[in-house]
């Protein structure tokens, strides 16, 4: 059966990519669909599969794919590894898709770091620590590019101290490696957002970074572990990105069970969400929505929507229950902000009287920013507002220790939690984000 394949002309940070090809075109797995202009940033786009160009608009390419799809791909031509990258369309995995090629094109003056983030910072999500476990040599050849494009003399893998089959593995392929002696594993807190760049720099260098400071000034760069392997593919094999690793998990028919989180690898970018989850099954009946990314940062999505380059997670949620007449919002600056609150609050049937952001947020440039990723002083004046406005519950989107701080107080004012997680982790029957115990 034939698909179609939309590729928006937009994924990730940058601008917007110019089409190379029309209407009618027979398309390559591979072949460049959109380039970036000279002297502009952001990512070229390639198609994923074989097929024909179907239409290309303002915003997307749309490609009718072949029925019958084989693995090869065009290969890039360029030999300098920062051009392959750049190239590639490679971008920020894990996040808001910040072109890597940027972050690695300028040398270390000093002694310099590249932090590979393998914190796997979302519930739920687990195709980054699978990746690891079968294949670790390629994150640590990736990172070692990226050590030598920038001229660091340090490399860090960043890894909870859960993960304990891929921390054993990371440590046998290092114990190989020639750049043993340069490149450590630090492991992390199972905490939320213990992925978060900032919180990774703490935890690894000891240094907290400022709301509005880089990695850079502590003379580092961090890269999530998807993009370092992606690195090592378009520089050893010469491959444009492509394929996406990722979590589908949820009410998933035949997934009731043992198998609620599954792990799907190599997805080729724009395949429709509708597709790849009928293809595990498809969604059971009753089901609340679907989230695209994590439980704390991803977005609603629909089944017509395209696989992208930052499409970490498919997580077809829990039902949502009725919620109270009157709800309060706190944003936090590390999960769902308030635009999402009030789409979930909406779906609980609530009307929002107050909203207050957590007491470390602070506003950078239309966003929040923690001062103190993961760490909190308490929220109890916070929940106080939200009870003089009238909440006969609250709605929140705090990290761990955030939310365990809200439980030492709301309760008591009589105040019930929801958290922006609650449905996604009901759905695969994992503890709900309240009090740390």
């Amino acid at each position: 059966m034939r698909q179609m394949y939309c590729f928006p002309l937009i994924q990730g940070i940058g601008a917007k990519a110019a089409p190379t090809v029309v209407k009618g075109d027979n398309i390559c797995r591979g072949q460049l669909l959109a380039y970036i202009e000279e002297g502009k940033m952001g990512c070229p786009i390639y198609s994923s599969v074989f097929g024909i160009v179907k239409e290309v608009s303002e915003n997307e390419i749309v490609i009718d794919a072949d029925e019958k799809q084989e693995a090869t791909y065009i290969k890039l031509t360029e030999t300098e590894p920062l051009k392959l990258i750049q190239k590639a369309g490679i971008i920020g995995l894990g996040g808001a898709g910040f072109p890597t090629y940027v972050k690695l094109s300028g040398k270390f003056q000093g002694e310099g770091t590249v932090i590979i983030n393998a914190a796997e910072c979302e519930p739920i999500l687990e195709h980054n620590i699978r990746a690891i476990e079968e294949n670790p040599k390629q994150l640590l050849r990736g990172l070692e590019i990226a050590m030598d494009i920038t001229g660091a003399k340090r490399g860090i893998i960043a890894i909870k101290e859960i993960h304990e089959k891929a921390i054993t593995k990371l440590k046998e392929a290092l114990g190989e490696s020639e750049q043993k002696e340069k490149i450590r594993v630090t492991l992390l807190p199972n905490m939320y957002p213990m992925g978060e760049e900032r919180a990774v720099i703490r935890e690894t260098l000891g240094k907290l970074l400022s709301v509005t400071s880089l990695p850079l000034e502590a003379d580092a760069i961090v890269i999530n572990a998807e993009t370092a392997c992606r690195i090592q593919e378009a520089v050893d094999l010469k491959k444009p990105l492509i394929d996406k690793n990722m979590t589908v998990a949820g009410k998933i028919k035949g997934c009731e069970k043992e198998n609620i989180i599954k792990v799907l690898m190599d997805v080729p970018i724009g395949k429709s969400v509708g597709s790849i989850l009928d293809e595990q099954g498809g969604c059971r009946e009753g089901y609340g929505e679907i989230i695209m990314g994590g439980p704390f940062t991803g977005k609603r999505t629909e089944p017509d929507k395209p696989v992208v380059k930052t499409t970490g997670g498919l997580i077809v949620t829990e039902c949502f229950p009725k919620g109270p007449e009157k709800i309060g919002l706190l944003v936090c600056a590390c999960g769902a902000d308030e635009k999402r609150l009030r789409e979930i609050a909406e779906s609980l049937g609530s009307s929002v009287v107050g909203v207050e952001s957590c007491k470390q947020a602070i506003p950078v440039k239309n966003t929040l920013k923690c001062e103190n990723p993961g760490k909190c002083p308490g929220q109890v004046q916070k929940i106080m507002k939200l009870k003089k406005a009238g909440a006969q519950a609250v709605l929140i989107s705090n990290c761990t220790d955030c939310s365990n701080t809200v439980m030492s107080c709301a309760p008591k004012l009589g105040l019930p939690v929801y958290h922006c997680t609650d449905q996604a982790n009901r759905a695969v029957n994992i503890k709900l984000i309240r009090k740390i115990h």
